[in-house]
């Protein structure tokens, strides 16, 4: 993978995830995401509406833009591979730090149970190196 794209999952970036719909209607989900041994993984919750769409269907979009330059960005499309159960909150404290700065997931509910998409990308898009001066 591009290190551009591997350093944009690795700061304090929002990920939003598109997923289909049961009508084939987009819905996008901004998300807290890491990009981890070839994959894109988002973390949610288990019946979040883009945990059933992808039940049912598996194409996803993600798109990370940098904070500190919107031209600065990727768009991938890929497929959910893995549903991994996230119960013990592993993931969600690791981007807890990344974006939060803080050790633990502090939105944690016992009724919640925590899961990771696992997303193969397919198709990656990279903006050229360009800065908001050279726009």
């Amino acid at each position: 993978m591009n290190a551009k794209v591997i350093k944009l999952f690795s700061e304090k970036n929002l990920v939003f995830v598109a997923t289909v719909m049961k009508d084939g209607a987009p819905q996008v989900s901004p998300v807290w995401a890491s990009y981890e041994d070839g994959y894109v993984l988002v973390n949610t919750a288990e019946g979040r509406i883009k945990h059933k769409n992808v039940l049912r269907d598996s194409r996803v979009a993600v798109s990370v833009v940098s904070k500190d330059n919107p031209l600065d960005m990727t768009t991938i499309r890929g497929t959910v591979e893995e549903l991994i159960p996230d119960y013990d909150y592993k993931h969600a404290d690791k981007l807890t730090q990344q974006y939060m700065g803080r050790k633990h997931y502090p939105f944690k509910r016992d009724d919640e149970k925590r899961i990771i998409l696992k997303i193969k990308p397919i198709k990656v898009f990279v903006l050229p190196e360009l800065k908001m001066s050279e726009y």
